[in-house]
């Protein structure tokens, strides 16, 4: 049920469709609620109606026929019999006394009586049974002669309490009715979060390259100012980077003829301590200057993309290193080709397996599919690296105070020239210790 909720679309699509359905049901019991009242309205009007032309009926007959009619009205639901001590009460505006007075012309006089035992007998007394109908209302009727009445009339059976048969086709109705919503509500949900999705994957692919085309200004008001603003924050960064890359690329160009001319100069040096010490000074210098450049291109992603045999990538990154007398290994396979930048891909591997070469005494390289990424694991067999600060090795020029420091001849923009080209294609670097010894940096690359 989570995973249902999970996305933006899902989310719309439920409250839509429970937002109309509900909507639906109510205004569907609201009608029926209204429908039962004026049914119940137009059943006790035709009571009220059925009574009142009993009573002119009754009045015009001889009084000497008054008692057959009276016995002959019980078939049809109206008891008449002498009002006797019957007391009036108090009616209701809406009451069946006031109805039926409301339609007899003057002369007669109609009120609500008091209930008392007897008074509704059977068929009277159907709502004392409790089978849906109202009690029955006992009527005190004075006629235009001044002949006095108690008459009980049969209550017609409550609106709120009838159940009304469902047509055969309604089932198949409602179902239609909720698939078209449901229709409906996956076309807005779509509609409403195809540019939100559009603008993410933008996002996504943006770290990857940052040359890519700017995102079409097109579609509502907001998405088109989204996307404007989205364009103008790509536009800058990728000023930022390029003003960036640049300088450090002319700091690093400009140094190597001055290094150049000084190794040239200590070369004359006569004592040879110092000129050995001044020359590696020198060389530290020049290999600072190479880094300064490695990372410079790391963060340039003008190099073409093409597809590449990963297997034979890091088989030859491995075989260069154990050319150059690294202690490496390599194994497993992915089978896989992918879309990448070769030689930034080959400085990224380069970069990792000469760390633990270095760092770690010898370098044991894994390649292996993972769901929808591909998984380069390169391992060592040093000391490890402190677990807080595994994030913050792979910042420019931060090296450790252990067997990775100074003493090694590290700049210190090894892993975070790796992780930039690793960001650039999409993927990541993660470090961890292992539990048997050692440090394990983790390549992940979507497939």
């Amino acid at each position: 049920m989570m995973r249902l909720f999970s996305s933006m679309s899902s989310r719309i699509f439920l409250i839509l469709l429970g937002g109309i359905v509900i909507s639906a049901t109510l205004t569907l019991g609201f009608a029926m609620s209204e429908r039962q009242e004026m049914i119940r309205d137009f059943r006790y009007a035709q009571a009220a109606e059925r009574v009142s032309q009993f009573l002119l009926s009754f009045e015009r007959v001889s009084p000497a026929l008054r008692p057959e009619l009276a016995r002959a009205a019980v078939g049809v639901g109206i008891d008449i019999r002498p009002a006797g001590q019957a007391r009036e009460r108090e009616a209701d505006e809406g009451s069946l006394a006031a109805a039926v007075d409301q339609r007899l012309p003057g002369g007669f006089r109609v009120a609500a009586a008091e209930p008392g035992p007897g008074l509704c007998p059977p068929p009277f007394d159907e709502g004392r049974r409790g089978d849906g109908r109202l009690p029955c209302e006992p009527l005190l009727v004075q006629l235009p002669d001044g002949d006095r009445l108690l008459l009980v009339s049969r209550p017609p059976r409550p609106a709120g309490r009838m159940r009304p048969r469902a047509r055969p086709d309604f089932t198949v109705q409602a179902i239609l009715f909720i698939l078209s919503i449901g229709v409906l509500a996956a076309f807005i949900a779509r509609m409403a979060t195809a540019p939100v999705k559009r603008l993410a994957q933008a996002a996504t692919a943006l770290g990857g390259d940052m040359e890519r085309p700017p995102l079409p200004e097109a579609g509502a008001t907001e998405i088109r100012q989204a996307a404007a603003a989205f364009n103008a924050m790509q536009s800058r960064i990728r000023r930022h980077i390029r003003q960036q890359t640049h300088m450090l690329a002319a700091i690093t160009h400009d140094l190597q003829t001055p290094l150049t001319r000084m190794r040239l100069r200590l070369e004359k040096v006569g004592d040879e301590e110092l000129r050995g010490k001044l020359l590696g000074d020198l060389s530290a210098m020049q290999g600072m200057v190479r880094e300064g450049l490695d990372l410079a291109r790391s963060l340039d992603a003008s190099e073409p993309v093409q597809r590449l045999d990963l297997d034979s990538l890091v088989d030859s990154v491995c075989t260069d290193a154990s050319d150059a007398g690294q202690a490496v290994s390599f194994s497993g396979s992915t089978g896989m080709s992918l879309p990448g930048r070769p030689l930034a891909l080959r400085r990224c591997l380069t970069n990792l397996v000469d760390n633990a070469a270095k760092y770690g005494r010898r370098a044991d390289v894994t390649v292996q599919r993972g769901p929808g990424v591909v998984l380069v694991s390169v391992r060592d067999h040093g000391p490890g690296i402190p677990e807080d600060q595994l994030e913050k090795v792979f910042d420019p020029f931060y090296r450790l105070e252990t067997s990775r420091s100074r003493d090694t001849g590290g700049t210190g923009l090894g892993l975070a020239i790796a992780r930039n080209i690793a960001e650039q294609h999409g993927g990541k670097i993660e470090l961890r210790n292992r539990a048997d010894g050692g440090l394990e940096a983790i390549l992940t690359l979507p497939c």
